[in-house]
């Protein structure tokens, strides 16, 4: 850590340490690597030649162990025939930015330091921050921000100094899913592509490093939507993440649900039924979109679609009245209208929210058809008219085939401009019997925008393009006007699969699974949309979130696309839609959870999936 840019341990919201910097002998190690050994942890490797007549090797290597909690430990390794006596220094600084100052890229100067315990102390009027030293050092210079020690190191041998960061008067920080009951099932992949092996072990490993629990009823967990600039509850991503993890188990899900429900806004007026969220960038060619809105759309969804993956009829009862709120807040909303506009006086009608909405209305009406409860024809009749009236209102007749809109301005004028919000028009939702819900493109439309999200345009290589590199304001490193986000990939795969359009679903898998392999299979939030070729790689962004919770439960998705598991738990039944071409050759997935039990399928190289293991009961679909 450097001090520079956005590096540094944050807690809070806030950056308590921005600057670690070790010299030995008067002197910074050459780094020879770097690299994550897990979602919370970092390994940074250097070397230096200690002794004068060592010749060109190095002789002592400095090994830096860097947790999320706060914690490093910085170990010398003496590889000299003779005893060494090595002074060390560790600089340390911190300016105790706000999260939202530094990621605007505001530079704040480092506050004065003072001695403090073992260690060093900041503060300023909104913060403080502490760094203690175990063993405590030999010298503290408040002045210079430094930390010195005197070590012997005999040949061969070692000595280490732990560093702790933390808030003064503030505890340890705890990872949560290593302290808690797993909310999901030790799920395996095997099979000719051992990527995707990988891909699911890292993905998982990052959504338990994610895992927070409600502090009023501990025993619901959610995920964190990110680290280090989402560390707290994000509505959408949390739920959209909970429902891509639906095959390793419905207790995320529920936990995730009954955190929201409890945010949901009440009373009888215009916002009655909301669950509160941030605005959020929505790229160059429309304002901030509301995640509340997207939240309160996907709360009925993902209980709809929990309760096909196995969740108890009891908790969907507890949590229908919750589900209810939203899809009545949705009718309210849209009022005598056919669209669900956005909550801000002028703002767009977004195609994304349309297609979040209509999947709201028929899993919604689905869901109170199954408990008994009235609405559903309602639901249905709107969807229909959405359906109807946004086949002709949000398409746009081109030379090319025509496209879908990004939105309609408020005067009525298409948004032209193509990005992978489009994606979500494919995303339609699970009903009954392994069916899909209908979507607002007609068989035209859906099949020339697969051919758009397969084409050069939007397809880097490496996954799908946030907006199509020919749109007017692309920029590989956008967060939503050209960066490759791995959820939505995720989410245009399964969509593109379902619909039988498997060369463009294929073409997007592979690409993912090879920006995985760059990775070290855990995946970021997001990475530049650079075009790919031969023996390059994907470009990081210096601000996306690693882990990242919907980019990790994306890591669940795409398996579980290539099999196409379609449960109906109430049903006891499950229905396979494969991908029939087989692109990754046998996949064999092991220990999901379907209707309570054990689940496990293989596809074989000639696309056919076999059931190996399912509940007592269980039924194959048609």
């Amino acid at each position: 850590m450097t001090g520079q840019g956005l590096e540094g341990f944050y807690r809070a919201g806030r950056r308590l340490l921005s600057r670690c910097q070790v010299r030995v002998a008067g002197r910074e190690p050459q780094a020879v690597q770097a690299r994550m050994t897990a979602a919370d942890r970092a390994r940074f490797v250097g070397t230096l030649r200690a002794s004068p007549h060592s010749g060109p090797d190095p002789d002592l290597v400095i090994e830096r162990i860097r947790h999320a909690d706060g914690t490093e430990r910085i170990t010398l390794h003496s590889a000299a025939l003779r005893p060494l006596r090595v002074p060390i220094e560790v600089a340390l600084g911190t300016d105790l930015a706000e999260l939202g100052v530094i990621a605007s890229g505001a530079a704040l100067p480092e506050l004065p330091a003072s001695v403090y315990d073992s260690g060093l102390r900041w503060s300023c009027a909104t913060g403080n921050s502490l760094v203690t030293a175990d063993p405590p050092p030999a010298d503290a210079l408040a002045s210079a921000g430094l930390l010195r020690w005197e070590f012997e190191l005999p040949p061969g041998g070692s000595r280490s100094v732990e560093l702790r960061v933390r808030q003064d008067g503030a505890g340890p920080v705890r990872a949560v899913g290593r302290a808690a009951t797993s909310p999901f099932v030790a799920a395996q992949a095997s099979g000719d592509d051992p990527r995707v092996q990988s891909l699911l072990r890292t993905s998982v490993e990052d959504l338990h490093a994610l895992l927070l629990r409600d502090p009023a009823h501990p025993s619901d967990m959610h995920l964190a939507a990110g680290a280090p600039w989402r560390c707290g509850l994000a509505p959408a991503d949390a739920l959209g993440a909970a429902r891509m993890t639906l095959p390793l188990g419905t207790r995320l899900a529920a936990g995730t649900l009954r955190t929201l429900a409890h945010t949901q806004l009440p009373g009888t007026g215009p916002q009655s039924g909301l669950i509160p969220g941030p605005r959020r960038d929505a790229g160059t060619h429309l304002p901030p979109g509301c995640t509340g809105t997207e939240a309160t759309l996907l709360f009925p969804v993902l209980l709809a679609e929990a309760r096909r993956w196995g969740l108890p009829e009891a908790e969907t009862e507890e949590l229908l009245p919750a589900a209810e709120l939203c899809l009545t807040w949705l009718r309210t909303t849209v009022g005598d209208g056919t669209y669900l506009c956005d909550p801000h006086p002028g703002g767009p009608v977004r195609c994304e929210t349309q297609a979040h909405a209509h999947r709201a209305a028929l899993l919604g009406a689905d869901l109170l058809d199954a408990c008994g409860r009235p609405g559903g024809a309602e639901l249905r009749q709107w969807a229909q008219a959405l359906r109807t009236a946004f086949r002709e209102d949000f398409w746009i007749d081109d030379l090319g085939g025509g496209r879908p809109a990004a939105a309609r301005a408020p005067d009525g004028a298409p948004v032209p401009h193509l990005g992978a919000a489009a994606a979500h028009l494919l995303d339609t939702g699970l009903l009954g019997g392994g069916e899909l819900a209908p979507g607002l493109l007609d068989k035209v439309q859906t099949e020339q925008l697969a051919r758009l999200l397969g084409g050069p345009a939007m397809d880097s290589g490496w996954g799908l393009r946030g907006l199509g590199a020919k749109e007017a304001g692309y920029n590989p490193f956008g967060h939503r006007s050209g960066a490759v986000r791995v959820h939505e990939t995720a989410i245009a795969v399964a969509g593109l699969a379902a619909a039988g359009y498997e060369k463009d679903a294929t073409s997007l898998l592979k690409g993912t699974l090879a920006a995985a392999e760059t990775f070290g299979y855990r995946l970021p939030e997001m990475y530049a949309g650079e075009q790919r070729t031969d023996g390059s790689a994907p470009l990081p962004h210096p601000a996306a979130c690693r882990p990242a919770a919907t980019a990790a439960a994306a890591g669940v998705l795409l398996p579980v696309a290539l099999a196409g598991i379609r449960p109906d738990a109430p049903a006891r039944t499950v229905t396979l839609r494969p991908v029939h071409s087989a692109p990754l050759g046998e996949t064999v997935l092991t220990g999901l959870r379907v209707a309570g039990a054990p689940f496990s399928v293989r596809v074989s190289r000639l696309g056919l999936a076999m059931v190996e293991e399912a509940a007592d009961g269980l039924q194959l679909g048609v």
